[in-house]
């Protein structure tokens, strides 16, 4: 994953360290995960489209600059920094950055599609 200090059997990461993918030439990625979670801070420029996919694990997303419009269960919602949309296992979804925005997700249990990189639909 990245350069990590265990702290009396805890792991402590720093964002700096933490290896920071280009998916493509609209979003980039960074994670941390656990046994049981997963952190990652995302960033998407304006223009970026993130097709639709689903997955087994719940996700949790606050938006921290920009915003991002999700389309879910054919309603879309535009999710404004500040704001936190949780989208349950296995519902389709997609999103798309109409301005530059950066984000953090947690997701439970951790992406393995994204642990293992055959998660070819971000690529």
């Amino acid at each position: 994953m990245t350069n990590s200090i265990d702290v009396g059997g805890a792991t402590l990461y720093s964002w700096a360290e933490v290896l920071a993918e280009q998916m493509n030439p609209l979003f980039t990625r960074q994670f941390v995960h656990g046994e049981e979670a997963m952190l990652a801070k995302i960033a998407l420029k304006k223009g970026c489209v993130v097709p639709t996919h689903q997955h087994p694990n719940e996700q949790i997303s606050l938006i921290v600059s920009g915003s991002l419009e999700f389309l879910i269960g054919g309603v879309s919602k535009m999710v404004n920094a500040g704001e936190i949309l949780v989208i349950p296992a296995n519902l389709p979804h997609s999103a798309i950055a109409h301005e530059d925005m950066e984000g953090l997700d947690i997701f439970a249990p951790p992406r393995q599609d994204w642990i293992e990189k055959t998660d070819s639909y971000l690529r």
